[in-house]
C-alpha cells in the first residue's frame, strides 16, 4: 500500500465542524498510546475544544482513508488577532513576531495517523493537503518534545518547521515544542 492509494478529502469551515463522528474513533486508537495515555475524558475534552475550534475563521479538516477506514487526519485554523497562542511560549519572543492580525498565522491543532498506517508517508500527504493553497506567512503548531515525539519533530523539521521556545499552553498540560513555518521564504 503506498499513500496513492488512500484518498484524502478536504473540508472547510462548518463542512468540518460535521466530521467529528467521521475521525473520533481514529483519534481516540491514536492518543490512547503513550506518550499520550489519553482516557475518555481526555477524548470528552478534545470534543468539547474541536468543536469550538470547528467555528474558528479558516477552520480546515482534512481525513485520509484506505477506502472507507479512517487512516489518519489533521486540522487548523487561523489564528485570530486577540490569540493568546504565543504567550504560551516560554521564551520572550519579539512583538513582530507575535503580532497576530487573523490572516497571518495559520495554526495546525492535530495531525495524527493510525500505527497500521505510519511511516509510509500518510502525514507527509496530510500535511501538503492542509496547506494547500493556504494565503497565510507561516503555519505553527506544537508538539511534544524529544524523546516522546521524537519521529514528529524529525518530521516537521524535514518539512521545513523551526523550533522557536516551549509552550506551556495550561497548567496541567506538558511542556511542548512551538514550531513555525515560514510559508514566504519556503515559496
Amino acid at each position: 500500500m503506498t499513500p496513492t492509494e488512500l484518498t484524502y478529502e478536504r473540508f472547510e469551515g462548518q463542512e468540518a465542524a460535521g466530521q467529528l463522528d467521521t475521525f473520533i474513533a481514529a483519534y481516540e486508537e491514536v492518543y490512547e498510546e503513550p506518550p499520550y495515555r489519553e482516557g475518555p475524558s481526555d477524548v470528552a475534552e478534545f470534543i468539547t475544544h474541536y468543536q469550538v475550534h470547528a467555528q474558528r475563521a479558516g477552520m480546515r479538516l482534512v481525513i485520509a482513508r484506505d477506502a472507507e477506514e479512517v487512516v489518519g487526519f489533521t486540522y487548523g485554523y487561523l489564528l485570530p488577532a486577540d490569540s493568546s497562542w504565543w504567550k504560551n511560549v516560554q521564551k520572550d519572543l519579539p512583538g513582530d513576531f507575535t503580532r497576530e492580525d487573523g490572516k497571518r498565522t495559520w495554526v495546525i491543532l492535530e495531525l495524527a495517523v493510525r500505527r497500521p498506517w505510519r511511516r509510509r508517508g500518510v502525514a507527509a500527504k496530510l500535511h501538503a493537503e492542509l496547506l494547500d493553497g493556504l494565503d497565510v506567512e507561516r503555519v505553527t503548531l506544537t508538539v511534544r518534545p524529544e524523546p516522546e515525539a521524537k519521529a514528529a519533530q524529525t518530521a516537521y523539521a524535514a518539512w521545513g518547521y523551526r523550533e522557536v521556545g516551549l509552550s506551556h499552553p495550561w497548567p496541567e498540560a506538558p511542556f511542548y515544542t512551538a514550531m513555525v513555518l515560514d510559508l514566504k521564504t519556503a515559496a
